[in-house]
């Protein structure tokens, strides 16, 4: 016995309604960390600069951009607490680049740019 058309056609309708129905989905975001971990950066200089942390044997993380002429308290996310850490400052069109020494993070480090 076949099947008629009309209803193998029925039958792969539900089998698709049945596969793409409704899952329960739970949708979550990672938790949030505060990082006791910060540099407090006064830019003296007349233009926005990136500042960068690099964590010894480490690649370069951007931190964050400060304005000209601020004074901003940055957190140090994904590096353990007393780490040696090297942050740099480069202005925004590129032109000059400061580096501060070698320090070992331990809660707050403050920075002058120049």
């Amino acid at each position: 016995m076949r099947a008629s058309p009309r209803a193998a056609l029925l039958a792969l309708a539900l089998a698709a309604a049945t596969a793409c129905g409704g899952r329960a989905v739970e949708v979550r975001t990672a938790p949030v960390t505060v990082s006791d971990l910060s540099v407090q950066i006064t830019n003296n200089l007349s233009q926005a600069v990136n500042i960068y942390a690099t964590a010894t044997g480490s690649s370069e993380l951007f931190l964050r951009q400060v304005p000209a002429n601020t004074v901003e308290k940055v957190p140090v996310q994904g590096i353990a607490s007393g780490t040696k850490v090297t942050f740099k400052a480069v202005t925004v069109d590129g032109s000059r680049t400061y580096q501060s020494r070698d320090v070992s993070l331990i809660g707050l480090y403050v920075w002058s740019v120049p």
